[in-house]
């Protein structure tokens, strides 16, 4: 199977996977590295910061949801 792998997602020899991968980011956090990474290279740079902030939203919930059992 031939990957898809976007110039979008690559700068200076770096892609977004290889950060996500080598930072150990889970579903959300590495969503939202994508997006901010790619901010404005694929589609409008607005819509893009906005999806990263949905991330980081859903895994502060997480965090604090987390919190709040062990409490």
């Amino acid at each position: 199977m031939d990957e898809i792998r976007p110039d979008y997602y690559k700068a200076n020899g770096l892609e977004a996977f290889d950060v996500i991968d080598a930072f150990n980011f889970n579903f959300n956090l590495g969503n939202a590295f994508k997006y901010i990474a790619r901010a404005g290279k694929k589609d409008n740079k607005v819509e893009d910061l906005k999806k990263a902030i949905t991330y980081l939203n859903r895994e502060i919930e997480k965090c604090q949801d987390i919190a709040n059992i062990g409490q």
